[in-house]
């Protein structure tokens, strides 16, 4: 069984920046991709940035804000410079073999 913990979410001026976190536990063996994902209401859900065993993707509204690192079965997330667009439920994401999210925190931009 694998677990997600992510944390670091909150409320934050326009041009502010935080850092999210997720730990992976559990029955991790190799892993082929890990970052993360958000959501909007009333939008689909979509990739921010994960990195895989050769690189790291993200979005390109988040490139030279946002940046992706992990030590160990850890990610992290550091937003720089947020603006109201970027707030959404952020959602780890894990892939093993199979599929694995996090049940997400909540990033609100706002002044």
């Amino acid at each position: 069984q694998v677990q997600l913990v992510e944390s670091g979410g909150g409320l934050v001026q326009p041009g502010g920046s935080l850092r999210l976190s997720c730990a992976a536990s559990g029955s991790i063996s190799s892993i082929n991709a890990m970052g993360w994902y958000r959501q909007a209401p009333g939008k689909e859900r979509e990739l921010v940035a994960v990195a895989t065993t050769s690189s790291i993707n993200y979005a390109d509204d988040v490139k030279g804000r946002f940046t992706l690192s992990s030590v160990k079965n850890t990610a992290y997330l550091q937003m720089n410079s947020l603006k109201p667009e970027d707030t959404a439920v952020y959602l780890c994401y894990l892939r093993l073999r199979g599929n694995y999210w996090g049940q997400g925190t909540q990033v609100t931009v706002s002044s």
